[in-house]
């Protein structure tokens, strides 16, 4: 039900396409990027008449040309499908994609601390390392822990972080409870 009529958005990590789709279908004037190549064909053939523009891209060393421009930036389940050793720039450059009054949406596994040893991929995040996607510019609006009643300790952080500059614009209800 919300409208993104006016406001640009970007998924980073589109994978086949699905998330910007939808972004898209909201009415937000939808950019998609993924590192894969076969993926960005496989999305731009499921989606022929689609007003998304998909491409090839590398999170790990973005187009400056994509860098603050979003009024929405949408990560779902992609920095934790990367090794460890290179989240932190991931996280980094996923926040650097958010425009001036723009808002992150960041959806992942989660783990707690103490549960470490998970070998991936995927290797889920650790509140530590979700809410590290706060900067200086973005601060963190909400985080959501969603556990799965029947195996509590499989879990889903949801994020959302707003640009400082935030007045107005992408904001999401809290259904948290």
């Amino acid at each position: 039900g919300r409208s993104g009529a006016g406001l640009r958005a970007l998924v980073t990590g589109c994978g086949l396409g699905a998330d910007a789709e939808f972004l898209a279908g909201l009415g937000f004037d939808t950019e998609a990027f993924d590192v894969s190549e076969s993926a960005i064909a496989t999305a731009r053939g499921r989606w022929p008449d689609s007003t998304v523009r998909y491409r090839t891209a590398d999170l790990l060393d973005p187009p400056a040309e994509l860098l603050g421009r979003y009024d929405l930036v949408v990560d779902v389940f992609t920095v934790q499908a990367l090794p460890r050793d290179v989240r932190k720039t991931a996280i980094a450059n996923v926040g650097r994609f958010v425009g001036k009054n723009g808002t992150l949406v960041a959806i992942c596994t989660g783990m707690d601390e103490q549960d470490d040893n998970v070998s991936g991929p995927p290797w889920p995040l650790t509140r530590a390392e979700i809410e590290s996607f706060a900067t200086d510019e973005l601060i963190q609006a909400r985080l959501v822990d969603e556990r799965d009643a029947d195996d509590p300790g499989w879990f889903r952080w949801l994020a959302e972080f707003h640009h400082v500059g935030k007045a107005s614009g992408v904001r999401f209800a809290d259904n948290s409870g």
